[in-house]
């Protein structure tokens, strides 16, 4: 993603509704293109520890249990993409969230000369729930089981306390489903206006193969391989 041959650098946008294993793929991403991984909540955090008065009106807005205003996110962002570490390009992860973001993103981008590029891992439903829905977690050391890939030696007991696995409160599949429809609510307007915008737009099969064959669809739409 450096800027080579008159090629603009890459703002990679990353979407994926909750399990696709979006997080996974961000951070071999980070690895595998040597850019920054920026995502909005960390970012958030960040500011708020600076204590500057733009995170200081985010934690204000955050304890007050108020929404952070489209107008001081897309600064945040702007903010993080104009530092010296983003010139060759960077991905976007958790941003937009909205249409208005969108926007302005999209201008932001074109303005300082970066190609915008989405990227959205899509992933079969049923599959997600099947896979979360058969975790377990031993309450006593936090160890995590699947059970489909990584079982117990035991069925529901933990290997290493013997103690009776739990099923999380956010693992249950009704939790799991309202996830979901919450992503689609919020993401298939992005994703529509992005796919008519003009930016190169795609969409990846993050259903079937392990993260690193999922990063080698992504390289290979992305022209790296």
């Amino acid at each position: 993603m450096r800027q080579t041959g008159g090629k603009l650098p890459k703002a990679l946008i990353l979407f994926g509704p909750p399990g696709s294993g979006k997080g996974t793929q961000a951070a071999l991403l980070k690895e595998q293109l040597k850019v920054p991984h920026i995502s909005t909540g960390d970012m958030l955090r960040e500011r708020i520890a600076t204590g500057d008065p733009l995170g200081l009106q985010v934690k204000d807005l955050m304890q007050a249990g108020r929404l952070v205003p489209d107008e001081v996110v897309n600064r945040l962002v702007n903010d993080r993409i104009s530092l010296p570490d983003c010139a060759g390009g960077f991905i976007l992860d958790g941003y937009p969230r909205t249409i208005q973001q969108a926007e302005v993103l999209d201008g932001e981008l074109r303005a300082r000369g970066f190609e915008p590029v989405v990227i959205h891992l899509k992933v079969d439903y049923n599959r997600i729930i099947a896979r979360i829905a058969g975790r377990r977690q031993c309450p006593v050391c936090g160890a995590l089981y699947s059970l489909t890939s990584h079982p117990p030696k035991s069925p529901d007991v933990c290997d290493n306390e013997g103690s009776r696995l739990v099923v999380r409160e956010d693992d249950r599949e009704s939790v799991i489903r309202e996830r979901l429809e919450a992503y689609d609510r919020q993401t298939s307007p992005l994703l529509a206006y992005f796919a008519a915008s003009g930016d190169a737009f795609y969409e990846v099969d993050g259903s079937v193969g392990s993260p690193q064959v999922i990063l080698s669809g992504v390289c290979a739409v992305l022209s790296l391989e």
